[in-house]
């Protein structure tokens, strides 16, 4: 008696599961439901309420990177995350501990701006050991085989550089003062301009008055190496200045000798006072990097890798180690022919800020 109540139970529970298959594939065929779109989407829609992307930056110093946090924060919003921004100003114990922070808030993705490019390496390493993506933002983290690094085309900057220099002087001494050798984008930028005056200086139609290093990016030291060649009584045709705070410092020292615009000063970032400069006429360009355009991959991108989608990037960057995917954006030059065209048409300054003299 009781082996037949359990076959009847048997039949009718494999009896149900029948149906309720049977009726899942006849509303299925129908197109009246679809159950396993249903449940990806709510899927997808609790993770996007979870998505948060941690950014940390080296320096809050230069202007540009006000903008990029500005940037990047809006443009992270309105794909509907949620991103906290930690700011390390040059101090690379105090960014490895706020990427610790970072981690501590469940982040989905790092943006990281190392402060130096290798000892942000630990701080790579954290995130990786705790499953966190990490995007490396327009500066480059050595040997840290990072998930992804985009930025712009650092040797073209330099090239770029030395070209519209070249183009002014044909011959003659050149002052350089590189950004600080603690960010791997100062080496590929040297690159680039020792690509274009390589050739010249071989043949002696280039000197190299000197050919520094500035720490933290600090103008002070561009002032002062440009007033140590000066008063060495020697002549200076053109200056090639990591960013245009360097070439700011260059500038005025230039100026307390009654020399500014004499000299072709060029720099990048195109920071406000930079293109004053230059529709002012002491200085000759700026390397324009349209911040938006950065700002507005990287958080495209950073979502994509928090949704665990695979992002194919073809080009890549040896990190000293490693082959990374490298999502590469081209800089643009920008004298005083076309500030209004790029600049101003791109709302990157206001035309009234530019030509408030």
């Amino acid at each position: 008696m009781k082996q037949n109540d359990k076959l009847r139970k048997g039949i009718l529970v494999l009896l149900i599961f029948v149906l309720v298959l049977l009726f899942y594939f006849v509303m299925k065929k129908l197109d009246i439901i679809d159950i396993e779109s249903y449940f990806n989407q709510k899927t997808f829609e609790q993770k996007d309420e979870k998505l948060v992307i941690g950014f940390s930056l080296g320096t809050l110093k230069e202007e540009r990177w006000l903008k990029d946090r500005d940037i990047l924060i809006a443009k992270v919003k309105e794909m509907g995350a949620d991103i906290i921004v930690q700011n390390a100003n040059n101090d690379d114990q105090d960014q490895l501990k706020q990427v610790k922070y970072l981690l501590e808030q469940n982040i989905d993705v790092l943006i990281i701006v190392p402060n130096d490019l290798e000892k942000a390496l630990s701080a790579v390493e954290l995130a990786k050991r705790q499953g966190v993506k990490v995007i490396s933002y327009d500066r480059l983290v050595l040997k840290s085989n990072v998930d992804m690094y985009i930025s712009f085309d650092n040797e073209k900057v330099g090239e770029l550089m030395a070209e519209y220099v070249m183009n002014k002087i044909q011959q003659g001494n050149i002052l350089i003062v590189n950004g600080d050798n603690r960010d791997y984008n100062t080496k590929m930028i040297k690159q680039g301009y020792d690509r274009v005056l390589g050739d010249k200086v071989k043949t002696e139609d280039v000197e190299i008055l000197a050919e520094e290093w500035a720490d933290a990016w600090m103008k002070e030291y561009a002032f002062e190496e440009t007033v140590k060649v000066i008063q060495e009584g020697k002549r200076i045709d053109g200056v090639i200045a990591g960013n245009d705070s360097l070439a700011e410092g260059a500038i005025e020292a230039l100026s307390e000798h009654r020399m500014a615009g004499k000299v072709f000063v060029v720099g990048q970032d195109a920071d406000l006072s930079a293109c004053q400069r230059i529709v002012e006429g002491t200085q000759l360009m700026t390397v324009y990097k349209p911040i938006e355009k950065l700002a507005g991959e990287t958080a495209r991108l950073a979502v994509l890798l928090a949704k665990g989608e695979n992002i194919k990037i073809e080009k890549t960057i040896y990190d000293g180690k490693y082959d990374i995917p490298y999502f590469e954006l081209e800089p643009i030059p920008v004298d005083k022919e076309n500030m209004d065209s790029t600049i101003i048409k791109d709302g990157f300054h206001m035309k009234e800020e530019v030509y408030r003299n």
